[in-house]
């Protein structure tokens, strides 16, 4: 029986990786060899037996020529043996979308940067310029990574971090998705530890890896990190959330008592896109949309009979927006009586009847927003 096979008695990949307590992508992996390696079929099989699955340690594949992991082959006395970093194939990876780049800089070729969740990181060609070898170096190491049997310097590089207090890692980078396709961010905890492999564990040593290693030890390569870029931890809002927090902080206080604004009331929608991976920026303004289609359905349900008159407000946009031009804005806020009509109206006419997804779509034809990120904002909030 293949991995596959396996995989699929279980559910599929997800609820493998669930049962055993590990990452989908190392049951992904399994998949894409065809086998499960021998250090997990004992797990793979209490595993089935805790879900009253048939399954024993005979029905796992003994690996073969054809499905050998990528990382290893056969010599003429039929021994196993790791093929050379340079042979493998690259790995893909998904880059994940909850995750972008805050700001990022080049100094002296080392391309540097800050995560929108704080996290420093260097890119490839920067660890390699830090570390005094061919950005293929870092590469091989990459690729090492995703071996199922680990090879030597993987090995010590995860000593490096776990004695640092580091935590194991399927990928020594972290894949971020943009517009122009995916990009590998190192975290600083990464780098210091192949840093430190390669300025005293490497056959020969870098001279290079010596001197920067006693420079940027420790925190210092964060810290140095963040210095370079601009950023402060303590008081800084990730870039992806600036035009989000600038509206906020300018419309918070100023719906009059008794009322409530459309903007502030659907905060909550606008973060959970930002959460799932969409990009708040000044180009996205659903409170229009909501806001355009509630004042008909407010006018032609007759709602200021039962609830009393709406009225107008002043609102202010960041003056970086483009809307900012016309200042101030005067859009309708409602009386408080009427907030749990809104909501309902919000959930089952808005979102339900497919106004938001109208209201997507009708970005993407402008060109202000990628198919992928529209099929992700109406998957993350449409859900039913």
């Amino acid at each position: 029986m293949n991995a596959r096979q396996i995989i699929e008695k279980f559910g599929g990949q997800t609820a493998l990786a669930h049962a055993l307590g590990t990452r989908q992508s190392t049951v992904s992996y399994w998949a894409k060899t065809g086998a499960v390696p021998v250090k997990w079929q004992t797990q793979v099989v209490d595993a089935a037996k805790a879900q009253g699955i048939v399954l024993t340690t005979s029905d796992f594949v003994v690996p073969t020529v054809s499905s050998l992991p990528a990382s290893m082959k056969t010599t003429k006395n039929n021994e196993l043996v790791p093929i050379q970093p340079s042979q493998l194939a690259t790995p893909r990876t998904q880059g994940r979308l909850d995750l972008g780049i805050d700001r990022a800089i080049e100094v002296d070729g080392v391309g540097m940067g800050v995560l929108t969740d704080g996290t420093a990181f260097l890119t490839g060609r920067g660890l390699a310029r830090l570390c005094g070898v061919a950005h293929r170096n870092i590469q091989d190491i990459s690729t090492e990574f995703q071996a199922p049997e680990a090879f030597p310097r993987v090995a010590r590089i995860r000593e490096i971090m776990q004695s640092h207090g580091g935590s194991s890692l399927e990928q020594p980078y972290i894949a971020i998705q943009q517009r122009s396709g995916t990009f590998n961010a190192y975290p600083d905890s990464v780098c210091i530890a192949i840093l430190e492999y390669y300025a005293f564990e490497a056959t020969p040593t870098r001279p290079d890896a010596i001197k920067n290693y006693r420079l940027l030890a420790g925190k210092a390569l964060r810290d140095f990190i963040y210095t370079q870029v601009g950023y402060d931890p303590n008081k800084n809002v990730p870039q992806t959330w600036k035009n989000f927090h600038d509206r906020v902080s300018l419309t918070y206080n100023s719906v009059p008592k008794g009322y409530f604004g459309i903007f502030k009331e659907i905060a909550d929608m606008i973060v959970t896109l930002g959460q799932a991976g969409l990009h708040i920026d000044n180009t996205f303004v659903p409170d229009i949309s909501v806001g355009i289609a509630w004042s008909k359905h407010w006018d032609s349900a007759k709602l200021a009979e039962t609830f009393g008159e709406r009225q107008k407000y002043q609102h202010n946009y960041p003056d970086y927006f483009p809307q900012s031009e016309s200042n101030p804005q005067e859009p309708w806020c409602y009386p408080e009586a009427a907030l749990g009509e809104f909501r309902r109206w919000f959930r089952e006419s808005y979102i339900g009847e497919g106004k938001f997804q109208k209201y997507i779509e009708g970005k993407v034809k402008l060109n202000q927003l990628p198919v992928s990120f529209a099929q992700l904002a109406i998957s993350a909030y449409v859900k039913d």
